[in-house]
C-alpha cells in the first residue's frame, strides 16, 4: 500500500480570526478550487463548522470524469485546525489537517494531506502522470488566489511539495 502526502504552507496578512473565518466557511472552497473541476458543494455546508458535520460535493478532477465526494469534519479546534476526511470520493484514503497559526504580519496557513490512490498498481502508475500533477495544480491555484483575495507576507516564501511515504 503506497501513501503519499502532500504538504502546502503560506503566509498571508490576515488575522487568525479572519483566515479562520474564511477557510472554515465550506462555501469558500469553491472560491479557491479551479472552476475546471466544477467544484458544487451538494449538501452540509448551511451552518459554521463542527465536528461530525458531513458535507457532499460534486467534483470532476479530470475532464470527462466527474464525482461525488462525501468528507466529514473530524476535529476542530475554533481558530487554529480543523481535519477533514473522505467517506465517499475518488481516493482510498484522504486524510486533510488544515492548521493556521499566528505569525509576523500575519498567519500562516498549512495543509497536511496523507492519501491512497485507488486500484493498486494502476493507481501507482497513473500518480505520477495524473494526479500529483493535478494535485500541486490545484493547490498552486489556491495559493495564487488566496494572494489575490488577501495578500501576501513579503519576505516569507511559500511551501509546497508532494512526497510518498
Amino acid at each position: 500500500m503506497k501513501l503519499y502526502q502532500l504538504h502546502s504552507k503560506q503566509a498571508i496578512p490576515i488575522s487568525q480570526q479572519e483566515a479562520w473565518n474564511f477557510l472554515s466557511s465550506p462555501e469558500n472552497l469553491k472560491v479557491i478550487t479551479p472552476e475546471h473541476m466544477g467544484f458544487n458543494i451538494l449538501s452540509g455546508a448551511d451552518r459554521p463548522m463542527f465536528a461530525g458535520q458531513i458535507i457532499q460535493y460534486k467534483v470532476s478532477p479530470f475532464p470527462g470524469f466527474t464525482t461525488k465526494w462525501v468528507s466529514e469534519i473530524t476535529h476542530v479546534k475554533e481558530g487554529e485546525y480543523f481535519v477533514d476526511e473522505q467517506l465517499f470520493g475518488p481516493y482510498a484514503l484522504w486524510h486533510h489537517k488544515h492548521f493556521i497559526k499566528p505569525v509576523q504580519g500575519g498567519v500562516e496557513m498549512e495543509d497536511i494531506i496523507d492519501y491512497k490512490i485507488p486500484f493498486g498498481i494502476l493507481g501507482q502508475l497513473a500518480h505520477p502522470i495524473l494526479v500529483k500533477k493535478q494535485l500541486l495544480q490545484i493547490f498552486k491555484y489556491r495559493e495564487q488566489k488566496l494572494q489575490e483575495l488577501f495578500g501576501k507576507i513579503e519576505g516569507v516564501p511559500n511551501e509546497l511539495h508532494l512526497k510518498s511515504i
